[in-house]
C-alpha cells in the first residue's frame, strides 16, 4: 500500500472512530463543540511562563481517551506531521530568552526553555482536544452544531464539502502516483523536476472531478444551501457536561491549581 493510499485509509478510520458508543460519543455535538472551544481558548490563554498552570489541563484529554476507548497511538499517528511544526515554532526561544527563571538544585532553567516547553504542551493539548472532538462526533453533526450557533451556512457548507471530498483528491493523487511509478520502475519517489507537472495535472484532474460532482449536485436539486443531518434535542446531562467543564477550565485559568496544592505542602 502506498503512503497516499494509507492516508485515505486513516481518514476512513477516523470516521469509524466517531461511530463509537461511549458516554462521550452519546453526548450532544453542540455540548462537545462548546467544551472543546472553551478548552482551547483557556489553554492558549495561559502565559508563556505558566507551565505549572497547564498541568491540570492535561487531565481533560487523558480522561477522554480513557472513557472513549480511543487509543492514544491513533492520535500520535495522525498528528505526527503537525507536532514537529508545533515544536519548531518555539525552537529558538532558548536562544533569545536566556534569563534564569527556575533554579532546581544546581540546574538553572532559562525563561526561553520554559516558554518552549509551555508552547509545546499547549500545541499538544489543543491538537488532542480537536482530535477527540472529531473522533467522537461525526463531521455532519459538527457542521449541524455550527449552524445552531449561527455560523454562516456558506462557511459550514465549504467545510462539509472539503472534508467529504478530500478523499476524492487523495484518490486522484494515489492514481497519479501509481501511474508515475509504473513509468519509472525502481525510482524512489517523484523527481524534483517532475513536481510542477505532477501538481499541475493533479489540480486539473481535481477541478474536472469537482465540476462533475457539482453538476451531479445541481441535477439533484442543489440550490446553494446544504441539508445537514438532523440532531436530537440536547438533554439536561448534555448541558451539565458543557457548563461544568467550561466552568472548570475557566477556574483553572484563573487559579493556578498546581501552585495552590504545592503551597499546602510548603
Amino acid at each position: 500500500m502506498s503512503e497516499i493510499s494509507g492516508q485515505l485509509t486513516q481518514l476512513r478510520q477516523t470516521d469509524s472512530l466517531s461511530s463509537g458508543n461511549s458516554a462521550i460519543h452519546r453526548l450532544h455535538p453542540l455540548a462537545k463543540l462548546v467544551v472543546t472551544i472553551v478548552y482551547i481558548v483557556c489553554t492558549v490563554s495561559f502565559g508563556k511562563y505558566e507551565f505549572s498552570g497547564l498541568v491540570p489541563m492535561v487531565l481533560y484529554p487523558v480522561l477522554l481517551f480513557q472513557i472513549t476507548g480511543i487509543p492514544f497511538a491513533a492520535f500520535i499517528k495522525k498528528m505526527r506531521y503537525v507536532l514537529p511544526l508545533v515544536c519548531a515554532i518555539g525552537l529558538f526561544n532558548p536562544l533569545f530568552d536566556k534569563d534564569p527563571l527556575i533554579v532546581l538544585g544546581g540546574l538553572v532553567i532559562s525563561g526561553g526553555t520554559v516558554s518552549l516547553i509551555t508552547l509545546v504542551i499547549k500545541g499538544i493539548l489543543c491538537l488532542s482536544a480537536s482530535f477527540l472532538l472529531i473522533a467522537t462526533t461525526p463531521f455532519d453533526d459538527i457542521c449541524r452544531a455550527l449552524r445552531i450557533v449561527r455560523v454562516p451556512s456558506l462557511i459550514v457548507s465549504l467545510m462539509m464539502l472539503t472534508y467529504r471530498y478530500v478523499a476524492v483528491l487523495i484518490g486522484e493523487a494515489s492514481v497519479m502516483t501509481d501511474a508515475y511509478k509504473l513509468r519509472a520502475p525502481g525510482q524512489k519517489g517523484i523527481e524534483f523536476k517532475a513536481w510542477g507537472a505532477f501538481l499541475g495535472q493533479l489540480l486539473l484532474r481535481s477541478m474536472d472531478k469537482a465540476d462533475r460532482i457539482y453538476g451531479g449536485m445541481q441535477l439533484r436539486g442543489f440550490d446553494g444551501s446544504f441539508s445537514f443531518a438532523s440532531l436530537r434535542k440536547a438533554r439536561l446531562s448534555d448541558w451539565l457536561y458543557a457548563i461544568i467543564l467550561s466552568a472548570v477550565f475557566i477556574l483553572l485559568l484563573r487559579f493556578d491549581l498546581s501552585e495552590l496544592i504545592g503551597s499546602l505542602f510548603v
